[in-house]
């Protein structure tokens, strides 16, 4: 197991290379770029997350478009450079590391993120590993929460609905799950903000942050309580939706073990039900569950937050990777990128490990050879 673990950890080595390098060349052809993004804050035009600074062409990674003459009569790469003397425009360049081609630029950052040196945002001017702990407490608490919530109610859920299928209880909650499957979490989200959030009807819980103001000032056990005070509605809307897929393929798994030979042979050596369904069906029906854990985790803790966390305020990193592709701060784009890649690629490596755990009978190292 050693040697495929370490395996498995030098495969992650061109991995990451490979997800570093496609980012990186698609950022060279991305419109817009900090130079421009600076030249059109001097100018006065609108560069806002959402606007599209410069148009449809402009300064990249890897170069620029060019779009003008400047009032020297020195051609311009950048939009928005007519009239700036020259020696600022490349003041900017060497400022934001574009005075170099863009092969140097790629295996300096790759140097860099060997140790975990990630710079300093472009425009936040503060160090990236301090941007990511700053929001690490939101993400954190939305993935974990949401993820552990929805597994324990999704495993328990399926279980009972695979010994019961066919009555009442399996027809009535798969109603339920497809409904709330079928609504969108940031619709569900607004809904409890007009129910229970200060809109049109109750006022019980807050609309902003993790924590209330006061909140250093408090006890041990009014802390907790704030800090789940505040994660009700955002986590309520998130596992809405996230449970059905997991319950239904719960479901399903336990119904195919059920229905297998060896299911039969120890009903009929006279063990119990619970015997037979958490001696032998469960550790069997739940590799499929592991399989699919990491996936989930990722989406939840990286990805499915987004709307979440614009709506109900949350500084999260999701809404953090979001704003830095849309304001190109390149060095909180890959520095999250790499960070997420590396942490997915982990914790693919924990669920092949947990698969040993469950069943031991499973052999990763011997299928390889």
């Amino acid at each position: 197991m050693a040697s495929y673990v370490l395996r498995r950890l030098l495969l992650m080595i061109p991995t990451l290379l490979g997800i570093m390098l496609v980012s990186f060349i698609i950022v060279q052809f991305a419109p817009g770029g900090p130079v421009e993004r600076v030249l059109a804050q001097l100018s006065g035009a609108d560069v806002s997350a959402t606007a599209r600074i410069g148009g449809g062409g402009g300064e990249t990674m890897g170069g620029a478009t060019p779009s003008g003459v400047n009032d020297g009569g020195v051609s311009s790469k950048y939009r928005g450079a007519r009239g700036l003397d020259p020696q600022f425009i490349k003041e900017l360049e060497r400022q934001f590391g574009f005075d170099k081609p863009a092969h140097e630029r790629f295996l300096l950052m790759l140097k860099n993120y060997a140790t975990f040196n990630f710079g300093k945002s472009y425009f936040r001017d503060v160090s990236v590993v301090d941007l990511i702990k700053e929001k690490l407490p939101v993400s954190i608490s939305l993935g974990l929460w949401m993820t552990l919530i929805s597994y324990g109610i999704s495993v328990p859920l399926g279980i009972a609905k695979a010994m019961r299928d066919g009555s009442r209880f399996d027809v009535w909650t798969s109603a339920v799950i497809i409904i709330g499957y079928a609504i969108p979490s940031f619709l569900f989200a607004v809904l409890l903000i007009v129910l229970f959030a200060g809109g049109s009807f109750l006022d019980w819980f807050p609309l902003r942050g993790l924590t209330s103001d006061n909140w250093a000032q408090l006890p041990w056990y009014q802390k907790i309580t704030d800090y789940f005070w505040h994660l009700a509605l955002p986590i309520t809307s998130l596992v809405v939706g996230a449970f059905a897929t997991t319950t239904l393929l719960t479901k399903n798994s336990f119904l195919d073990e059920v229905r297998k030979q060896y299911v039969m042979t120890a009903r009929a050596k006279g063990l119990t039900e619970r015997q037979v369904l958490y001696g032998h069906v469960f550790r069997n029906a739940m590799l499929i569950l592991i399989a699919g854990f990491p996936g989930a985790f990722i989406s939840a803790f990286f990805t499915g937050s987004l709307l979440i966390e614009t709506i109900f305020s949350l500084d999260g990193l999701g809404l953090l990777s979001y704003e830095s592709v849309i304001n190109r701060d390149y060095p909180v784009v890959f520095a999250t990128l790499y960070i997420f890649g590396l942490l997915g690629l982990l914790i693919n490596l924990l669920s092949d490990l947990t698969y040993t755990w469950v069943d031991p009978r499973i052999d990763f190292e011997s299928r390889e050879s």
